[in-house]
């Protein structure tokens, strides 16, 4: 994201910050998601009041309930947000959360990448394999022990379409054309329920999107 922040740097004010618990940032027990959105809600004060949110994967989901809890999000980005909405496609073990723990626990760190990013979003086994033999993936492992954080902003996977429906500012959906057609369906279900949504799919990009690719639709998008 920082590669990201600094494309987008010349067009706005960008805020590229840690989540709770990662990097930078510290944190606090117990964990709930309404303390991601209270630092959301914190850092669009010190902006000035009001921001443009952008947000991809589970990123994009805390994005959307920050959107939904009634923050000043003038406009909003989100890029495959790893809902499930095909009975028949992919779908997260029952016990994932309590595998991912476990995992954690035992510091099998790089495991817990694996486990998170293809038997609880569905990203196919052969790009899990690229991810991991690629310099983001040291910097995945140093932030396991938050992915439950990550777990249990998307609860049980399902497409939260009331939520999503309550959201009326100006919002971008994106996916790649490359993706998982369960994940392409997802997103355009998304699309679909919130009101005033734009829908783009990315040509020749997977959930690990590139941010040269991202950049310009998200300025074009957001200076509209």
């Amino acid at each position: 994201m920082s590669k990201l922040a600094q494309l987008l740097s010349p067009h706005f004010t960008v805020i590229n910050y840690d989540r709770r618990g990662r990097n930078g940032s510290g944190d606090t027990a117990p964990y709930a998601p309404e303390r991601e959105i209270e630092d959301i809600e914190a850092l669009i004060n010190e902006a000035g009041g009001s921001a443009f949110v952008a947000g991809v994967s589970s990123g994009a989901a805390l994005a959307l309930a920050a959107a939904a809890s009634g923050l000043n999000i003038k406009k909003l980005a989100l890029y495959e947000a790893p809902f499930m909405v095909d009975k028949s496609g992919h779908q997260p073990p029952p016990d994932s959360l309590a595998q991912l723990k476990a995992m954690i626990s035992e510091n099998r760190r790089g495991d817990a990448v694996k486990f998170f990013i293809k038997d609880m979003v569905g990203v196919p086994a052969f790009m899990v394999f690229i991810m991991g033999i690629m310099p983001i993936f040291s910097k995945l492992k140093a932030v396991a022990h938050t992915l439950p954080y990550d777990a249990t902003i998307m609860g049980d996977f399902s497409l939260p379409v009331k939520m999503a429906a309550s959201v009326k500012v100006p919002t971008l959906v994106g996916g790649g054309e490359k993706s998982p057609v369960s994940m392409q369906n997802s997103v355009k279900q998304l699309a679909g329920v919130i009101p005033n949504s734009e829908l783009k799919m990315f040509k020749g990009q997977t959930h690990n999107i590139s941010v040269k690719v991202l950049a310009p639709a998200l300025i074009e998008f957001f200076n509209k």
